[in-house]
C-alpha cells in the first residue's frame, strides 16, 4: 500500500512539473502611450527662481523635452556665441528651448530688439506681448523678417490681450503672421469654455500654456493639474479634434520657491489623461 501511495505521489509531482504550453499574452498590457503623441513642455516662467542648469535638471528628471526660454536665462542682448552655447547646453540634456518668450514690447525699439534677438536664435516664431499701439509696427516686422508672433493672453487681471477674442478682433487675419499663445488657465478665469474656444479659434492657436485653476473667475489661482476646476479631459479631446501639432506647455505659477513637486504632479496627471482617453 505504501508503494502505491509513493507511486501516486511521484506521478502527481511529475504532472505538476510538466512544462505547460506557452501562456497567452495578458490582455491588459499597454502597448502604446497616447501621451507620447502630445508634445508636453514647460513654460519657463514656472522655474523663474532657478538658473538654467537647475531647470534643465528638473526637466530631464520628468523626461520633458521642450521648454519656453525666458530672457533671464538668455538676455535679449545675447551675442550669437552666447546663444549657440545656450542651445548646445540644452541639447546636452536632450531638451529643446523651442520658443522664446513671452517678451513684452513697450516701444518700437523693443520690437526691433526682439525681432533681432529671435533671428539670432534661429526661431521662426516667438511669444510676444506688444502694446496695442505697436501692433501695426509688429505686423510690419513680421512681413519684413518672416518671424511670426504668438501673442500671450493674460485673462481678467487688466493686462493687454486678456483673451484670444481680443487678438482676433485686433489682428483680424492670422495670415498676417500674428496669432496666439493661448493661456488656457487665464481663458478659464475669464469665464470662457476653454474646450469650445480651442475648436472655435483653432486657426489662431500657435502655442499653448496649460494649467489648472481653482475657480472660473478673476480670483482663480493656479493649482496642481487635476486638483482644480478645469475640465482637462475635455481640453485634451478638443486639442485632438483640431489636430493640434504644437507644444502644450505647463505653466505653474504656484510655489515659486519650490515649484518642482507641483510641476511633476501636473506632468504626470496630463500624461495620465492623454493615456486614459483612448
Amino acid at each position: 500500500m505504501k508503494r502505491i501511495l509513493v507511486f501516486l505521489a511521484l506521478a502527481l509531482l511529475a504532472v505538476q512539473c510538466k512544462p505547460s504550453q506557452q501562456a497567452e499574452p495578458a490582455q491588459n498590457v499597454i502597448t502604446e502611450h497616447r501621451s507620447e503623441q502630445m508634445k508636453i513642455g514647460i513654460a519657463g516662467y514656472s522655474y523663474r527662481k532657478f538658473d538654467i542648469d537647475q531647470t534643465l535638471e528638473f526637466l530631464k528628471s520628468m523626461d520633458v523635452k521642450y521648454f519656453s526660454v525666458k530672457d533671464w536665462w538668455l538676455p535679449l542682448d545675447s551675442t550669437q556665441e552666447q546663444i549657440d552655447a545656450f542651445k548646445a547646453k540644452c541639447a546636452s540634456y536632450g531638451i529643446q528651448g523651442y520658443i522664446l518668450g513671452p517678451i513684452y514690447m513697450r516701444s518700437k525699439e523693443d520690437v526691433d530688439k526682439t525681432f533681432a534677438y529671435v533671428a539670432r536664435y534661429g526661431s521662426g516664431m516667438f511669444i510676444g506681448v506688444p502694446n496695442y499701439e505697436l501692433l501695426d509696427y509688429v505686423i510690419a516686422k513680421v512681413k519684413e523678417t518672416g518671424i511670426r508672433v504668438a501673442i500671450h493672453t493674460h485673462g481678467p487681471d487688466g493686462a493687454a490681450f486678456p483673451d484670444i477674442r481680443t487678438v482676433v478682433e485686433m489682428v483680424k487675419d492670422p495670415s498676417l503672421g500674428v496669432g496666439c499663445c493661448m493661456d488656457l488657465g487665464h481663458t478659464f478665469r475669464y469665464g470662457w469654455d476653454v474646450a469650445e474656444d480651442i475648436v472655435t479659434y483653432k486657426d489662431w492657436i500657435w502655442d499653448i500654456h496649460i494649467k489648472d485653476e481653482t475657480a472660473p473667475s478673476k480670483e482663480g489661482q493656479t493649482w496642481e493639474m487635476g486638483r482644480g476646476q478645469m475640465n482637462l479631459p475635455a481640453i485634451v479631446k478638443a486639442l485632438r479634434e483640431i489636430d493640434y501639432q504644437g507644444v502644450v506647455s505647463i505653466e505653474f505659477e504656484k510655489n515659486g520657491n519650490n515649484p518642482h513637486p507641483g510641476i511633476a504632479e501636473s506632468v504626470g496627471y496630463l500624461r495620465g489623461v492623454c493615456d486614459a482617453l483612448l
